[in-house]
């Protein structure tokens, strides 16, 4: 307010000078004209100033007076049109406070946000599977064995054929258990612990039965279904070609428990196993046991070994 208010007053003092210099001149120019009629050797007529004209200018700011002519006024730069001098101007400060700023923008030098990695286990779950129980427990399964092409032509391991009672492997590669949701038995039976863990065999979900069936072992160490679970494990990693492992749980069929029922079978795996690991004498010698140890195998037994012999060259 004090700014506008000296302004205000620096205008008015200007605006009574001109009105005066405006004065002075008219009363020249009639004198020039009246001194046209008037004698020689008449004198104009002198302006005499009043006293009651001078102009009023602010305290501490007098009028510029250019050499050699009174009165006279240095002339102000002229002032930039539609622009005041005590008016904020963005463009002459752009990065001062209240200066408008484009939104969006990320100015020069500032880092970027990289995308956080994903956390989890290697080879984990992608975003949205169902979570993995596995790595709830720690068991993690030890990593899989080398692929081995045994198959003759098809590169498929020839016991999987169906007359053995397994169900025939995918085309496609086995799901693997972080892919899958496990489902909690109707009761906590063995029974049902048992079937619900064979129902993931059925499914080819190899891995969620792997998980099963180990639970089942632990917990019902003594139960008549033992033989079954410990077979239809190493089955769940056979699928899988996690032949090591495979044979290590066929080999427990057949030594803990030779009068079982699935214990022709898992003989039969344990030399399927063993070829696939190229270990060809160990297989051979394990199925050609099978025909001495279990002359009363099932047909469909007998007929797996022979194939195996056939395609190992025993």
């Amino acid at each position: 307010m004090d700014r506008i208010e000296n302004a205000l007053r620096q205008l008015t003092g200007t605006i009574e000078q001109l009105q005066y210099r405006n004065q002075q001149l008219e009363q020249q120019v009639r004198a020039l004209q009246g001194g046209g009629a008037a004698g020689p050797g008449a004198m104009p007529p002198t302006a005499v100033v009043p006293n009651n004209q001078n102009p009023i200018v602010p305290p501490g700011q007098q009028p510029v007076v250019r050499p050699g002519v009174p009165g006279a006024l240095q002339p102000s730069a002229p002032a930039q049109p539609g622009k005041r001098s005590d008016a904020f101007d963005p463009s002459r400060s752009p990065a001062a406070p209240g200066a408008p700023r484009t939104l969006g923008s990320i100015a020069d030098g500032t880092p970027q946000i990289a995308a956080d990695e994903p956390v989890g286990a290697p080879n984990g779950r992608p975003a949205g599977a169902p979570l993995d129980l596995q790595t709830l427990s720690g068991s993690q399964p030890p990593p899989a064995s080398p692929v081995v092409n045994t198959g003759p032509a098809s590169g498929q391991v020839a016991s999987t054929n169906p007359a053995l009672g397994i169900p025939p492997a995918s085309s496609n590669p086995p799901r693997n258990v972080t892919n899958q949701l496990a489902t909690l038995p109707p009761t906590a039976k063995p029974q049902d612990e048992y079937d619900l863990a064979y129902g993931y065999v059925l499914h080819k979900d190899y891995g969620l039965a792997e998980q099963a069936f180990r639970d089942f072992l632990r917990k019902y160490p003594n139960e008549a279904l033992v033989s079954d679970a410990q077979y239809w494990l190493g089955e769940s990693l056979f699928q899988r070609q996690r032949y090591r492992d495979a044979a290590e749980s066929f080999l427990a069929v057949s030594t803990k428990h030779e009068k079982s029922e699935k214990a022709p079978n898992a003989l039969l795996r344990l030399g399927q196993s063993l070829a696939a690991l190229k270990q060809k004498e160990a297989a051979c010698a394990t199925l050609s046991e099978v025909s001495r140890k279990y002359p009363k195998a099932p047909a469909n037994v007998k007929r797996g070994v022979e194939q195996e012999i056939k395609r190992v060259h025993c």
